[in-house]
């Protein structure tokens, strides 16, 4: 029940339509409804009846009442043992039921929204709230998937850790799904394109629990397997020039660009370095007319173009970013915008 309701909190973080329902719901206002005389006469008549139902065992010999104790167990045991992780599992398929339920049906479908709610508050909240539900998720399933744990003894366990994985992975669609909406609105940041690649990882991480469990492996396995897809992502990801892709993604999609979508933020654009001088010139050469934004974004671009040639590091400061960066500069498109800057060059 404690995990149950923090799962609740999440999705209501994260799902407008179950935070505004949680909102309605008054524990008062039930209370008040309530009839005490007839509240009195159930507590009466149940206090009438137990005796009747309760029947106490029979005692066959001297050893049947130490028998008949419960047997002490540890704390771990009771919370991880098998009544426990069926009584979760049923429980959070409830609840990501009701989740996925409603993302399919709202965010996926594109239904209408109950009245209050627009789309755009649908889809724009929660994808980090959903990411930790997640990995929450994934914590729960590597302790109820141990070796000799509750899932190597109930087929109907496995079947509802199968069911719950499947939904998590739902729920990291849906979580992708919600940021691409919120970044084709609010433009492409650092954060929010590490963002999708945690939320990529996440979901292979759900992944190999499945593998773990299909092929019965150990949980130093699953360990292993992430840390290596982990260190590939690092690996792959130290060869990727991100400022140039953020850059790009937010001129290829701004209002000036496009006709939709926000306004470019030349703030953010020029702080991201020199490496956004393609996107600056991509954006001076695929306007012709000039729009008050553009001189500017001819100050901004001079600027880091200053920086570039004051700032000329040795053999020790030798990079691949750097070293495309000074290749692009001798191409012809940078000529062509410095024109669009400066006519008279």
């Amino acid at each position: 029940m404690g995990l149950g309701a923090v799962f609740l909190s999440l999705f209501s973080a994260a799902n407008p339509v179950i935070e505004n329902d949680l909102g309605a719901f008054d524990p008062l206002n039930i209370l008040a409804n309530l009839s005490f005389d007839r509240l009195v006469f159930w507590l009466l008549a149940a206090g009438f009846v137990w005796p009747f139902v309760a029947v106490s065992r029979r005692q066959t010999g001297p050893g049947t009442a130490a028998r008949a104790l419960p047997k002490v167990k540890g704390i771990w045991a009771v919370l991880l043992g098998k009544a426990a992780i069926l009584r979760s599992l049923a429980v959070f398929n409830l609840l990501f039921c009701i989740q996925t339920g409603l993302d399919i049906f709202y965010l996926w479908c594109g239904k209408k929204l109950p009245a209050g709610i627009s789309y755009a508050d649908y889809a724009h909240r929660g994808a980090y709230p959903l990411v930790a539900t997640a990995l929450l998720a994934g914590v729960f399933l590597i302790v109820a998937t141990r070796k000799g744990g509750a899932a190597e003894q109930s087929g109907l366990i496995r079947l509802l850790i199968h069911l719950w994985t499947a939904q998590n992975l739902l729920l990291v669609a849906s979580s992708i799904l919600r940021l691409d909406l919120y970044v084709a609105t609010y433009s492409l940041t650092y954060l929010r394109f590490a963002a999708f690649i945690w939320m990529l990882l996440t979901g292979c991480g759900l992944v190999l629990i499945l593998v773990r469990m299909v092929f019965d492996k150990s949980n130093g396995w699953l360990i292993a397997a992430n840390l290596v897809n982990l260190a590939a992502v690092l690996y792959v990801c130290a060869f990727v020039d991100f400022p140039e892709i953020v850059a790009g993604y937010n001129v290829r999609h701004s209002y000036e660009m496009s006709g939709s979508g926000t306004h470019l933020d030349l703030d953010y654009l020029t702080s991201l370095g020199p490496m956004a001088l393609p996107a600056f010139d991509s954006f001076l050469t695929h306007i012709p007319a000039k729009p008050p934004i553009f001189r500017e974004v001819c100050w901004d671009r001079d600027k880091l173009a200053d920086y570039i040639h004051t700032d000329q590091p040795g053999w020790r400061g030798w990079s691949l970013r750097r070293w495309r960066l000074d290749r692009y500069l001798t191409s012809p498109i940078v000529a062509t915008a410095e024109r669009q800057c400066d006519p008279d060059r």
